[in-house]
């Protein structure tokens, strides 16, 4: 029976519009504002750069599944979602060749054969990344384009982050290169500033992540347990490498906005209870600014959201929920078996044994 009205489930039955086409395509929507910013920012090439991920991920998906002899399903918009995501974590200069091994890498590898969509281990955008960083670390690591400068002649690849310069040199490197501290705050908020296509504008992230909360695509715990933990240990421990103590150097600045809302809250690899959610987001900002403060990478975003990814199961299982049920009476022990009795010797008997 085709008829989708008809198919029934075990109880308690929950009824909700929400499909995984929908789902997808709304995240898709609340991020394609970021793409028209990074492309006035940054040049029309980063609309290229997304056509090449997001292709690359649409025919892996639809290679794989055919290969695999399962239906089609890159209209639900998953494979186009992980397409913008792998986009968005890559510096706007790269080759178009990395987005789309990263897509193939990302599809093929990550997602389909752990099982395809809802049995992924990792963030397939994010472990896509990894396999980029560690293949092409050179691309991955300076092709950072300025702000506008593909409006002129000059050399738009060569530039540094503001989290290499924070990390490296100090904020007073920083801000002598971006300005004064509100004048480079105001910046970094609104994406006049270099770094990787999605990770620009911090409002429209901002927004785009409330829209989802709104729409009760994700809830609010694990984006602000990630945000609050990040900024309260770059407080507490930034020391030298913030200005005066402001977190809001951290968080504006890098992957932060992006990976809170629209990374760390992947249905697959993120846990579904809300207790479990604050934890996960907790454990992804310690991380994030471990990896800031002692590691070797100015970001720590997209590898701290992977560790966090292995611990998922056990977050997981530590908060399950509750069963509706009544729990099961437990059963009455048994009642010891008694000895029998062994039976007493007949008199004829003992009056043989007498006479022997």
């Amino acid at each position: 029976m085709s008829d989708p009205r008809f198919h029934v489930s075990v109880s308690p039955h929950l009824r909700d519009t929400a499909t995984i086409g929908s789902i997808m395509w709304t995240v898709s929507a609340a991020l394609a504002p970021q793409l028209v910013l990074a492309a006035w920012i940054f040049g029309p090439r980063v609309l290229l750069l997304a056509a090449v991920s997001v292709g690359s991920c649409v025919l892996c998906e639809a290679a794989m599944q055919r290969g695999l002899g399962k239906k089609v399903t890159v209209r639900d918009g998953s494979a186009v979602l992980t397409g913008l995501l792998l986009a968005y974590v890559l510096p706007p200069g790269v080759p178009l060749t990395l987005p789309f091994w990263g897509g193939v890498f990302a599809m093929c590898i990550a997602k389909h054969l752990f099982g395809g969509l809802g049995a992924n281990f990792f963030n397939p955008a994010l472990i896509a990344r990894a396999f980029l960083a560690v293949g092409f670390p050179v691309a991955m690591t300076t092709a950072w384009i300025a702000p506008f400068a593909w409006h002129g002649a000059a050399d738009a690849v060569s530039t540094a982050t503001p989290l290499y310069l924070l990390k490296h040199y100090g904020a007073a490197a920083m801000f002598q290169q971006y300005g004064a501290h509100a004048e480079a705050l105001r910046h970094f908020f609104l994406g006049i500033r270099p770094g990787c296509v999605g990770e620009t504008s911090t409002l429209l992230l901002l927004l785009g992540g409330l829209v989802l909360i709104w729409r009760r695509i994700i809830t609010w715990h694990i984006p602000a347990a990630m945000l609050g933990t990040a900024a309260l240990l770059a407080w507490v421990f930034g020391g030298e490498t913030l200005f005066t103590g402001d977190p809001l150097l951290h968080l504006v600045t890098g992957g932060m906005f992006l990976g809170a809302f629209f990374m760390a809250t992947d249905y697959v690899t993120s846990p579904s209870q809300p207790r479990a959610k604050l934890l996960y987001g907790v454990g992804a900002g310690a991380l994030t600014m471990l990896i800031r403060f002692k590691g070797g990478y100015p970001e720590g975003v997209c590898y701290a959201i992977l560790l966090m990814n292995c611990l998922n199961p056990v977050i997981e299982n530590a908060f399950r929920p509750k069963r509706f049920a009544a729990p099961l009476p437990k059963p009455e022990p048994k009642p010891a078996a008694k000895p029998e009795a062994k039976p007493a010797p007949d008199a004829s008997q003992k009056d043989g044994e007498g006479r022997k």
